[in-house]
């Protein structure tokens, strides 16, 4: 339980401390794009780089920890979306409170919970594994807001989308890791230094972010349904997850990284494709606030039940 408290306090209290920033003015809301883009295209990638490539993909790559976790996001994906029917929920709304059930904060938060608590070693296999999510994870939710979107242009945009996805530097990063260790490639050690010291910034940045991103005043406004969706992604999305490890008879230090992945908040990036594929950006910015803060408990619990 103290390995637990020791990793949960710290990141969320920096979390805490982006959010003071914000109000006091330090970070301002001009800084957070950019700064965004900078962790997001650069220091995230790099970290994911140089502990992939550096990895033993036969010593960190786990198949069967890959196939239940990705079924238990399509699982709650599709409940996700036949309980927002169910609610009457309609066009960009529904298309957003889908992805908010089921599209996790893998780069941010996932990654900064797997390096704090299972290490370097741990980290190695949660990075693996977030190539596949994330791809994953994008695909269904470009599906989601493109049947649901109020911008019927954007209807047409999906391919440009796809793109983008294809493009998305965490993914790419992760790929080209999982290249270089199949084919064994050593890293120069002056490119290795180099990405090392970007991937110093990462994690910090990235949590600080998120903290200045928090919007209290949207979840006010949109509590109920934003609840409905974080039972969704916080309990039963990582609850699934759990039981089907268990069914089949991993060890926790197998799927831990699979179950952190699982657990991770509302993902920031569902703000950016609700605004751009006609979704609704206000429940996306209140599910990512909520999800975050909620996601201190929800962590705490998991980690705890998996021991």
């Amino acid at each position: 339980m103290i390995n637990i408290v020791t990793t949960i306090v710290p990141i969320f209290a920096i979390i805490i401390l982006g959010w003071v920033s914000h109000l006091r003015g330090f970070i301002p809301k001009d800084f957070i794009g950019p700064a965004n883009s900078l962790v997001f295209y650069i220091a995230i990638p790099a970290m994911v780089f140089n502990a992939v490539a550096k990895a033993s993909l036969k010593a960190h790559f786990d198949m069967s920890v890959l196939i239940l976790t990705l079924g238990a996001v399509v699982v709650v994906y599709a409940a996700a979306w036949g309980l927002g029917a169910l609610n009457g929920m309609q066009g960009g709304k529904l298309g957003t409170y889908i992805q908010s059930g089921f599209h996790g904060n893998l780069g941010y938060i996932g990654l900064a919970v797997a390096y704090y608590y299972l290490g370097n070693e741990g980290f190695v296999k949660t990075s693996i594994l977030i190539g596949f999510m994330m791809i994953l994870q994008n695909l269904l939710s470009v599906l989601a807001l493109t049947v649901n979107s109020d911008n019927r242009s954007s209807r047409h945009e999906w391919t440009v989308v796809l793109r983008k996805i294809g493009g998305n530097p965490v993914i790419v990063s992760a790929m080209a890791g999982i290249f270089f260790s199949l084919a064994e490639i050593p890293v120069p050690l002056i490119v290795e230094r180099s990405l090392g010291i970007l991937s110093g910034m990462a994690l910090p940045m990235a949590l600080l972010i998120i903290g200045g991103s928090i919007s209290f005043g949207l979840i006010r406004d949109k509590l109920y349904p934003v609840l409905v969706a974080l039972g969704l992604k916080l309990v039963l999305l990582p609850g699934l997850g759990y039981v089907l490890y268990r069914i089949f008879g991993l060890p926790s230090q197998d799927f831990l990284p699979g179950l952190i992945l699982l657990a991770s908040p509302a993902a920031t990036i569902s703000y950016v494709m609700a605004k751009e594929m006609g979704g609704d950006p206000d429940f996306a910015v209140a599910s990512i606030s909520a999800s975050t803060l909620l996601s201190s408990v929800t962590f705490t619990l998991w980690l705890k039940l998996a021991g």
